[in-house]
């Protein structure tokens, strides 16, 4: 069998069509998205064009009865075509065809050559578990409940609230941007100097993912600001910005900090059957490839869900072995609560990050006691307790039972 991804990038896609000769609408695709023409032209200009002519490499059609028939389409698209970066890469193989019927991009194989420019993720999730120095359960992740409004001092009781209930790491809300009230220099300091204070009474270091906003031109210097006011780690909101800018981030030496690529937009991209890109490429093995050393994505748990084998294709691009790229961490978010945690690690394993915005703040006793009842679940199924037993020695965990329940 042909060895496509040397020098071929090679899509996968999935057409619905009734009617459809799928073998010719995958010949069309193959020719129209390269070299526009082939059947028309002199047989002396083919062979000047061949190199730059894509190739279909399998067509597989799904005929089951009382449902809608289906292919799914390989395409090998020759890296001569396009610049080896990710937005060449994804106009060449769905920019036009996204708008042409009913076609859902499935996947995308690299070649080596598209390869050797990406260097992925800087810290990896081996790399954030040493700056926190936790080794051996999963990550526990706190959000700002609300930030819209707030002063510094508001900020700041909140963030020390969060970090004294033993989470690893908090970050920004996706759309706190730059404002007079918390600009981005003071909340990083602010916030540092509270991470600093919870630390001397848990012992615990923390991430503080700080969100990089503003004019894509001035991201580097927002960058920069933030780290050397003392940011340990960015947020940014990857698909609104573009996974290149992502990538120029992640290699720059002077970003020398995690970052943790929110999902911002990516609804309109991935929930459809019939059009989009599906949550695993987009969300798991294109953020991986940039550079993103954490991804947050809608878990199937919670309340912006996301089908379970969507989330376990992510978890896959994220954490599969590779000797060119570091794992990034997958990070299930929304909806998440202690009694959730079971479920988490049954399909996630402890290489995850447990992430929770109302699930901390919302707990009887205060975001800090919402913290420490997502540790003490995380201690308990590690240890094979079961949280219904927890909670007879852990009044944090059982106030947040008896609240949102268990999932054992």
């Amino acid at each position: 069998m042909r060895n496509w991804t040397a020098n071929y990038c090679v899509a996968t896609y999935r057409l619905h069509d009734d009617k459809a000769d799928f073998t010719k609408k995958a010949q069309g695709i193959a020719v129209g998205l390269t070299v526009g023409s082939w059947t028309e032209l002199p047989q002396a200009q083919k062979s000047e064009m061949e190199k730059h002519l894509g190739q279909v490499v399998s067509v597989d059609v799904h005929e089951v009865p009382g449902e809608e028939r289906y292919a799914d389409i390989r395409i090998a698209y020759p890296d001569l075509n396009f610049s080896h970066d990710i937005p060449a890469l994804l106009v060449t193989v769905f920019g036009k065809l996204s708008m042409d019927g009913r076609i859902k991009l499935l996947d995308l194989e690299v070649s080596d050559r598209f390869r050797e420019g990406f260097a992925g993720p800087k810290f990896g999730l081996d790399g954030v578990r040493s700056l926190l120095g936790v080794h051996d359960r999963p990550l526990l992740m706190s959000i700002f409940k609300s930030v819209i409004g707030h002063d510094m001092p508001e900020l700041r009781k909140q963030f020390l609230q969060q970090a004294l209930g033993g989470v690893d790491l908090i970050k920004d809300d996706e759309i706190l941007f730059e404002n007079p009230l918390t600009p981005l220099e003071q909340r990083v300091r602010t916030c540092m100097e509270a991470a600093a204070e919870a630390e001397q009474q848990t012992g615990q270091k923390l991430l503080y993912a700080v969100n990089l906003t503003g004019p894509t031109y001035k991201l580097k210097q927002q960058a920069v600001k933030a780290i050397e006011a003392g940011a340990n780690a960015l947020l940014f909101n990857v698909l609104a910005y573009g996974f290149d800018v992502l990538h120029e981030l992640a290699q720059d030496p002077d970003i020398s900090v995690p970052i943790a690529a929110h999902p911002a937009t990516a609804g309109a991209l991935y929930p459809s059957t019939y059009y989009g890109i599906a949550a695993p490429l987009l969300l798991g093995k294109l953020m991986r490839l940039a550079g993103a050393d954490l991804v947050l994505f809608p878990s199937p748990y919670g309340s912006v869900v996301m089908s379970k084998e969507e989330n376990m294709g992510i978890k896959e691009a994220l954490l599969q072995p590779d000797d060119r790229l570091k794992r990034s961490f997958p990070v299930p978010s929304a909806g998440i609560h202690p009694g959730l945690v079971p479920w988490i690690i049954r399909d996630f394993g402890t290489d995850t990050i447990v992430n929770a915005g109302g699930g901390v703040h919302g707990h009887p006793g205060g975001a800090a006691a919402g913290g420490m009842a997502f540790r003490q679940a995380i201690d308990a199924v590690l240890r094979g307790e079961s949280l219904t037993d927890a909670t007879a020695h852990h009044p944090e965990l059982a106030a947040a039972v008896q609240l949102w329940g268990a999932k054992e």
